[in-house]
């Protein structure tokens, strides 16, 4: 695709504050996108907004929201949809990994991540669905994560709502794909961000750069499920193919 075709792009953004989507916006704000940014950190959006319009976007727009509350989404894409003249990228960024010790614990406190990362955006990708089936284009590119891939003791509370998500964006694409409408699970392995900075890192860690590349590209070519850096389809073919009663075993 030409530069001029990707400078006219029209980006909403769910969760801009995350480093992911702050490394993906950066490389279309080059090529003069517009965008509309939502996050629950007013602070935080004004930096990233003004960062932006530094880096070359034509235009940017705001919503402060916290995205749990999902009352307010309608009303919100609505003015997405006004303020950018049309939505042609829904970038579904926001999430957190969450305390499993915790989780496994007390209810409420999976409850809450349940809500953050797969009932909150299962609301948000409901309305982009029809509102792009009604367009006859567009694009859903939504974070999930190689956690949902397959439970693990160590993070299956945060695994399951990245399940859950690959799951509905599965069912959303083969409904939609016929339409002309493309959705696309994006499913990283660890990458260093200030929510995974109490992690050891290893050769494994990908910076949210390399991220947000591959995240350009699959947008770009019209990608279905795309693992970031590539390596992770092969590891989590082989962590798929465990016999469960091995697997089980595994302190993983």
């Amino acid at each position: 695709m030409s530069q001029e075709a990707q400078a006219q792009k029209k980006i909403l953004v769910l969760g801009a504050t995350s480093a992911i989507a702050m490394a993906t916006m950066r490389l279309y704000a080059t090529q003069g996108a517009k965008f509309y940014l939502v996050a629950r950190n007013e602070e935080k959006l004004i930096l990233v907004a003004a960062d932006l319009q530094v880096r070359g976007a034509a235009e940017v727009h705001s919503c402060v929201l916290d995205l749990d509350d999902t009352a307010h989404h309608v009303a919100m894409l609505q003015d997405a949809h006004e303020k950018l003249q049309g939505i042609e990228v829904a970038l579904i960024a926001h999430g957190v990994l969450g305390d499993q010790a915790a989780a496994q614990r007390d209810y409420a406190v999976a409850e809450e991540m349940i809500r953050t990362n797969l009932l909150s955006a299962i609301s948000l990708i409901t309305w982009l669905a029809n509102y792009f089936e009604a367009r006859k284009s567009g694009t859903i590119a939504a974070i999930s994560s190689v956690a949902g891939d397959r439970g693990r003791k160590m993070n299956y509370v945060y695994g399951m709502t990245k399940a859950g998500l690959s799951t509905f964006l599965q069912g959303v694409r083969n409904r939609l794909d016929r339409e002309g409408v493309n959705v696309i699970t994006i499913k990283p392995g660890f990458v260093m961000t200030p929510m995974t900075a109490h992690l050891d890192g290893g050769t494994l860690f990908a910076t949210p750069e390399k991220i947000a590349s591959g995240i350009v590209h699959a947008i770009e070519h019209r990608k279905d499920v795309v693992y970031l850096p590539g390596f992770w389809r092969v590891i989590m073919a082989g962590v798929r193919s465990v016999p469960e009663s091995l697997f089980k075993r595994l302190n993983v």
